[in-house]
């Protein structure tokens, strides 16, 4: 049940993450730019009948350049914290003149009047500002939408002046500014036969995701730089290519800007521990019945029980606003301060209550200190138990089980 209750606030959380970021820019992937070309199909129906029908070529950056500056700010929707950010992105590079003999294409059936240029951005939501490219040194204003979705899902692109007599020159320069809002992440797609991203942040905690990882880093906690450095070889799709057969957003990388603590994500591990903790604490009051001969009830089990429960409820809602270090401190005093006082009225014993009381605060250390060793959570637990199971051997080695 608290496992639940810790699932439904973490969904909540989500819900606030995604409501934020609706308004804001949900996660951003920048694509392209990518040169389509349409040209002139011609196939046969059953009744020999010939059809035309228009289909595109695409071409690929043969090198790009992209350097991103990642501005994060916070956003509090509730009680819960958002990562967003503002990036200004710059992008060169330049495409070679294409070569429609590799694909069997006849010069007479492209159609260089309707070539155009897209880019693909997945949140629409998150541009700020007129996108202007500069084409070979001639600026041109990009447009909602893209005429084929071939390559791209969603993006603006732009007509631009490619022709036969341009076949023989020395291809086109392409760069542009772009200003974008997101959310949580921004990725790149290696669209370029060499593709150099470089990005910075004042953030301190990014997590380097998707396909590659950067050649070169520097993180500190006043923020990070990275660079990627991906040539074509290292993708699964060829420079150019005719209609959908290929799908480049299987190859992007980039980065997410992660919050320092995941509240949630500690609490959960706790409670997964919740079993190994009610059972080594009733063992404790087991051998305070044996060693002591003290009788406890069945009821009273029971309520201490229910107390240790109650820990992961107060340590949730505490981590909402505290922080999960200072929560799991409060949450665990407060309980073996109940727990130890009810066996003081129970036991009536000042030794047998201050070796109760300790043997729960070393217990609620040891979970601690495993739930903050995420590395060597196994190895410290599996030491932890031996130890456990070779101090109940000893203490268990004289007691006459059969009563002889």
């Amino acid at each position: 049940m608290v496992q639940d209750l810790i699932r439904e606030r973490e969904l909540r959380m989500d819900d606030a993450i995604n409501e934020v970021s609706s308004k804001w820019g949900g996660p951003q992937t920048l694509a392209g730019p990518v040169l389509s070309i349409p040209y002139n199909r011609y196939t046969k129906d059953e009744k020999d009948h010939i059809i035309r029908t228009i289909e595109y070529a695409h071409f690929l950056p043969e090198e790009i350049n992209i350097e991103s500056k990642i501005n994060p700010e916070m956003r509090y929707r509730g009680i819960y914290e958002v990562v967003v950010y503002n990036s200004a992105n710059e992008v060169k590079g330049h495409f070679k003149n294409p070569d429609f003999t590799e694909l069997s294409i006849a010069d007479n059936d492209i159609i260089w009047k309707d070539a155009f240029l897209s880019l693909g951005i997945s949140d629409m939501r998150g541009i700020k500002e007129n996108i202007l490219i500069k084409w070979n040194g001639i600026s041109y204003s990009m447009n909602p939408g893209i005429e084929t979705k071939d390559v791209l899902e969603s993006g603006v692109s732009m007509r631009i002046p490619v022709n036969s007599s341009d076949s023989i020159g020395q291809g086109f320069s392409f760069s542009f500014g772009l200003k974008l809002n997101g959310s949580r992440q921004l990725n790149f797609v290696p669209v370029g036969k060499e593709n150099i991203v470089k990005a910075s942040s004042s953030w301190g905690t990014p997590s380097f995701d998707g396909n590659f990882l950067p050649d070169e880093r520097n993180i500190t906690t006043t923020g990070f730089d990275a660079k990627w450095k991906v040539l074509h070889l290292n993708r699964n799709y060829p420079q150019q290519w005719k209609g959908n057969s290929q799908r480049i957003a299987d190859s992007e990388f980039g980065v997410t800007l992660l919050l320092p603590v995941d509240e949630y994500q500690k609490t959960t591990r706790s409670a997964k521990y919740a079993v190994m903790f009610i059972a080594l604490t009733f063992l404790i009051f087991f051998f305070v019945e044996i060693l002591n001969k003290k009788r406890i009830h069945p009821v009273q089990y029971l309520l201490v029980g229910l107390a240790l429960c109650i820990f992961y409820t107060l340590l949730l809602s505490l981590s909402e606003h505290l922080g999960f270090g200072w929560s799991y401190i409060i949450a665990s005093i407060s309980v073996i301060l109940l727990i130890t006082f009810y066996i003081s009225a129970i036991l009536k014993e000042k030794r047998l209550t201050l070796i109760t009381g300790l043997l729960l605060s070393l217990l609620y250390g040891f979970i601690y200190t495993i739930i903050q060793l995420e590395d060597y959570a196994l190895l410290m637990g599996s030491i932890g138990l031996f130890l456990v199971l070779s101090i109940i051997m000893f203490l268990s080695r004289k007691i006459k089980w059969y009563g002889e």
